[in-house]
């Protein structure tokens, strides 16, 4: 039984209770019924009529969202038990939600210290006047000779003993070095000392008969009698025209990445707003029949006769109350791949409590694990200041890979940099690599949560497809991904190497191609961007001795990722050489919704970007 104890304030405040009780109601996100308690010190001691009027009753919530709510005196334990048990009888008959509000009030000020005495005298003057409740309840017990004195002392003074022995033992050092995270559900991950069993992964790649088949069943109807839409029909053929050319785009190297694990008895849980057909109506993992009501069909769960469950729900219009769902969902399933898609990126500002208390501080100020996945899409598209930005600058900001430290290189470095992170936040500009991070979260011997911010006009990029051979057993996730082109037959004649990441890849190679300078010109990807490549980026500069260092991004100079990548480049190249900027100037929003403005600054910053003479003379 899931139970909440809520300060009155606490319950209406943020609004994230009211976004739970209609999440309640959602297959996909139902607890069955929650009883909530609220301690509800606000209409206890008032001495003025009209406050307790406007005070913000639990009642008003309760009818707001359609729970029943019994009102109960907190000065009365008895009363309390009582109406708990009801209460909570109420929720297993019912399956629903139930407010428990406890009428009671606030001996000393919000936080045990301070005087409430300076603000609310006349309240607190009653306040001062009233007998405990615990020397009230056990006057009540001994007059009913349900206990002795002796009896009620001696369970104080039990009570007194295990909170000093308690506090004894947090004095001690050597608890600092417990791993609180070796409880259930997480047996099998770390080793007594609480580290983890190994520190490898195993490469993410698959059979190509495996990528075959889940490509079949994705682009087919596994139930007879099934009338799907029309428009669907072409997707359909789309996904097995791709599969029989053996690539995939940006949403069947998704499907092949859940599937996969399925197959591996791994549980897939996808949830957010529309994911079902996805924002960009590009995924469809839920089919619906034309001619029968509510009857649908999910293929993904059609793959295998001893699969793992592939789960997919559409979510209410919350993203802080349903973060915070995913995160206990992913908290309690280590075993099991739980994503969140927020329906633009930028959505995320309003579950920002989650991130910033609990997901990205997780491990280091909560010591648990969790391997939550995050799908944000990004992309400035011209489209307006807002559904544009998924914000990166924040999430690496919050990285904490030391920008100033020189690394050790090790044979386990990568590993051991994703073992030592907070999160990871990658940028991936092509679906293989897409479909390979997905798996390597799963496959990693320990939890970290995984930053992916996932394109919009990229979804359907000619250019952005890739094919089985980068797909297929023995193949991995590419942190970066490296010039491959002429400049790389060829690196002492390259005169300048631009680092990027994501979309604006496609444009820098459209633009690289229309001012003839392939061989000039090297660009190199960066896909994960923290923790931050050294070891890779050190190669790919030492490669071209000769070659300006550029990083460009659509973003604006002051978002995006600059910020971040600059010291460390300085880092890894022990400051001997630039890394120039190319991109949109700071600006206090970050997209214009003009389209022509959009493109003027895009071809402002490609220009510069492939002007080898734009930073002569500069220093750094």
């Amino acid at each position: 039984m899931s139970i909440l104890v809520h300060g009155d304030a606490a319950f209406a405040g943020q609004g994230v209770v009211y976004e739970t009780f209609h999440l309640s109601d959602l297959p996909s996100y139902t607890t069955n019924g929650t009883v909530h308690v609220v301690v509800n010190n606000q209409i206890g001691f008032t001495t003025d009529p009209r406050m307790a009027r406007s005070s913000p009753y639990p009642t008003d919530v309760a009818r707001v969202v359609n729970a029943p709510i019994f009102h109960v005196n907190a000065d009365d334990p008895e009363a309390v038990i009582y109406v708990c048990s009801v209460a909570a009888e109420w929720r297993n008959t019912f399956n629903k939600d139930v407010v428990v509000d406890l009428v009671c009030y606030r001996r000393r000020g919000h936080n045990e210290m301070d005087e409430p005495m300076f603000t609310q005298p006349l309240m607190y003057k009653q306040i001062h006047k009233q007998v405990p409740v615990l020397k009230r309840y056990a006057d009540k017990l001994i007059a009913e000779d349900t206990v002795t004195l002796q009896e009620f002392e001696e369970e104080i003074a039990k009570y007194d003993r295990i909170c000093e022995e308690a506090y004894g033992r947090s004095k001690d050092k050597k608890i600092l070095h417990i791993k609180h995270w070796l409880d259930s559900p997480w047996p099998g991950f770390f080793t007594v000392d609480g580290e983890p069993k190994s520190m490898t992964c195993p490469t993410t790649g698959i059979p190509e008969d495996v990528l075959t088949h889940i490509g079949n069943v994705a682009s087919s109807v596994p139930l007879e009698d099934f009338k799907i839409h029309t428009g669907l029909s072409r997707i359909l053929w789309g996904r097995a025209d791709m599969t029989k050319k053996r690539e995939v785009d940006w949403a069947l190297a998704e499907y092949m990445a859940f599937g996969s694990l399925l197959k591996e008895g791994i549980h897939v849980r996808l949830s957010g707003q529309d994911v079902e057909r996805g924002t960009f109506s590009h995924r469809h993992h839920v089919l619906h029949d034309q001619e029968v009501d509510r009857r649908t069909c999910v293929p993904m769960n059609h793959l295998w006769p001893d699969q793992a469950p592939y789960t997919v729900c559409n979510s209410s219009l919350s993203e802080y109350g349903v973060l915070g769902f995913e995160l206990g969902y992913a908290m309690a399933s280590p075993n099991a791949l739980v994503l969140w898609e927020a329906q633009f990126g930028d959505f995320h500002n309003t579950a920002q409590c989650i991130i910033d208390q609990f997901i990205s501080t997780g491990q280091a100020k909560w010591v648990r694990h969790n391997g939550i996945v995050l799908l944000l899409p990004h992309g400035m598209e011209g489209m307006g200041p807002e559904h544009s930005s998924a914000r990166p600058e924040r999430f690496l900001q919050m990285s904490n890979d030391d920008s100033d430290a020189y690394p050790a290189f090790s044979e386990d470095f990568e590993v051991r940099q994703l073992y030592d992170c907070n999160w990871i936040v990658v940028n991936c500009s092509t679906p293989a690599n897409y479909f390979h991070v997905l798996r390597r979260q799963i496959l990693l011997p320990f939890r970290k949560p995984l930053i992916i911010f996932t394109p919009k006009s990229l979804l359907r990029h000619p250019k952005a497809k890739s094919s089985f051979d980068q797909m297929i057993s023995g193949t991995s996730f590419q942190r970066v991904i490296p010039e491959d082109g002429v400049a790389a037959r060829a690196p002492e004649q390259v005169r300048r190497l631009i680092f990027c990441t994501g979309k604006v890849y496609y444009d820098l190679v459209k633009e690289r191609s229309n001012q003839c300078l392939d061989d000039q010109v090297a660009i190199t990807r960066l896909e994960q961007i923290s923790p931050f490549p050294f070891d890779l980026i050190k190669r790919e500069a030492e490669k071209y001795p000769g070659a300006e260092l550029v990083w460009c991004q659509e973003e604006h100079k002051n978002m995006g990722y600059y910020d971040y990548i600059n010291p460390r480049f300085m880092t890894i190249l022990k400051r001997t050489r630039p890394i120039w900027y190319v991109g949109r100037d700071p600006a206090a929003a970050p997209a214009t919704g003009n389209r022509n403005a959009h493109l003027v600054s895009l071809k402002k910053f490609l220009d510069t970007a492939f002007n080898l003479k734009a930073f002569e003379g500069k220093t750094f």
